[in-house]
């Protein structure tokens, strides 16, 4: 501790937790919003991230949170299901993720291709801006993506001409406001105050200008005092769990939030040169938190990008800047909660909106085509199905695309049917990978064998064969007589490698 404090790591630990705590307030009550819950659930998320999460984490410099990937799954449980379903839902996701880890499987995890990642994070993305765009307006979201653009032109026509109720135009001023400082301060800002998020300044000013103007926009509404916002499970929300669409939604919780952290934990380590992520201890500090999160009803979390890289651009050196950033959210909540309930509603919905557009990016799609226009199609298609219908559906059609690409891959096969100087003599050449998903490509080639051909099957630069493939070479070699052709084949090292494929499998 004597040299913690004497290499002056407390001072980068303590500026970094500032500007931690000054990035997450206005999302931990932002993601709050856009998940359909009160901003205080947030806020619960963001301390237990702080205080539990950051003190056992495994990756030191990575800050846990309410994540905007996540508010989707959120606000489509609480619509179907009502907040009473929440707690035990992430409470259970919780524990799975404590299982994984302890059984040392967090290394898995990090198999998910980043191209489902990438169109998982745009999909999401996309239907944040769609759902908070009404917000912007002080309108009601619909429930799903295409609802939510459909419905828009409506009601910001609405908004603008001021034919319905409320004060439409004036939080879309705000939450316009709100971008446009955002943006301006990211393209503008100066070097040296580059850790200052721009999104405080918006909320700064936009707060401001609501205030000053008196105006008659919905506010943030923040219970003053914090253990009201608690809402422990009943043994009947618990016995819920049961639900087959519940038991769905925690394993899909626990499976998204641990690939979003452990991806995210990967890459706050290419950011500095401290010490690094202890994956598994990561997955289990993760679900303790989120156990916490359910008991209390809160939002789950995930370790996230945006906070943690401000932690390392800020100079943060250990865990401590994390602990100290829930202790600055804790301090906040309990003694200034009047200053929180002036803060527009739009004006968070302005963050998260700009927020949600960084998170599309369509220069991923050129990045990822570097690997494969296979690569690149699958981020779209994982994109496309997550805003046409669901999160859990667009991710499982990514995982479906990936492992059909993968198989493709792994079944290249080069057939040559080489014709030999002697009439009615050829040698079918095999090299690589005979499986059933070259059997139609394989059958084609066997049918353009002239009649009258002596084919002799050459395997010795073949290194996969299936027993589909297998099965088409006998059938063609029963029906050769019809044609006059003859197949030779050393079937006995055929069937033997078709055993060992069976074995290594």
């Amino acid at each position: 501790m004597r040299t913690y404090f004497s290499q002056g790591l407390f001072g980068r630990d303590l500026l970094g937790s500032v500007v931690v705590f000054l990035v997450a307030l206005p999302l931990c009550m932002g993601i709050a919003i856009a998940s359909g819950m009160p901003p205080s659930a947030g806020l619960i998320t963001g301390i237990v991230g702080g205080l539990v999460v950051g003190a056992i984490a495994g990756s030191p410099l990575q800050v846990s949170g309410p994540a905007a990937g996540l508010a989707v799954l959120v606000f489509e449980l609480v619509r179907e299901h009502g907040v009473a379903a929440l707690g035990p839902v992430v409470l259970l996701a919780g524990l799975i993720q404590v299982v994984a880890g302890l059984c040392k499987v967090g290394v898995w995890f990090r198999m998910t291709s980043p191209a489902v990642v990438a169109g998982m994070l745009s999909g999401i993305g996309i239907l944040i801006v769609a759902s908070q765009a009404h917000v912007l307006m002080d309108a009601i979201p619909m429930a799903r993506g295409l609802e939510n653009f459909a419905a828009l032109p409506a009601a910001a026509l609405e908004a603008v001409t001021g034919a319905g109720e409320g004060q439409g135009a004036t939080a879309l001023m705000i939450g316009a406001g709100t971008i446009a400082i955002m943006l301006g301060w990211e393209k503008l800002r100066p070097a040296k105050l580059r850790f200052v998020p721009g999104a405080l300044l918006a909320v700064i000013a936009m707060t401001l200008t609501a205030q000053l103007g008196a105006l008659d926009i919905k506010r943030v509404d923040v219970p003053a005092n914090l253990a009201s916002a608690v809402s422990l499970p009943s043994m009947g929300s618990l016995f819920g769990l049961f639900d087959s669409s519940l038991l769905i939604a925690a394993v899909t919780f626990a499976f998204i939030a641990s690939a979003e952290t452990l991806l995210s934990a990967a890459a706050v380590d290419r950011m500095h040169d401290g010490v690094r992520t202890k994956y598994d201890r990561e997955l289990t500090a993760q679900g303790v938190g989120n156990m916490i999160c359910g008991f209390l009803g809160a939002l789950p979390m995930t370790g996230v990008i945006v906070r943690s890289a401000a932690n390392v651009q800020a100079g943060s050196a250990t865990r401590m800047a994390a602990i100290l950033h829930g202790g600055w959210l804790l301090a906040f909540v309990v003694l200034l909660p009047w200053l929180m309930r002036m803060t527009p509603v739009s004006c968070l919905a302005g963050i998260l909106v700009f927020t949600g557009i960084k998170m599309v990016n369509p220069k991923q799609i050129k990045e990822l085509a570097a690997y494969g226009k296979g690569t690149a199609a699958v981020y779209v298609a994982t994109t496309v199905a997550i805003v046409a219908t669901d999160l859990l559906t667009g991710v499982i059609v990514g995982f479906g695309l990936s492992l059909f690409r993968l198989a493709l891959l792994s079944s290249k096969l080069k057939m040559d049917v080489k014709h030999h100087d002697e009439p009615g003599h050829a040698t079918l050449h095999l090299e690589g990978s005979a499986t059933f998903l070259k059997v139609p490509t394989m059958a084609r080639t066997l049918e353009g064998v002239p009649p009258n051909t002596r084919l002799q099957v050459s395997m010795d630069q073949l290194l996969h064969v299936d027993q589909a493939s297998l099965e088409l070479l006998r059938e063609w070699g029963r029906n050769a007589s019809k044609r006059g052709c003859e197949l030779i084949v050393d079937w006995q090292e055929l069937n033997r490698r078709v055993e060992g494929s069976r074995q290594a499998a």
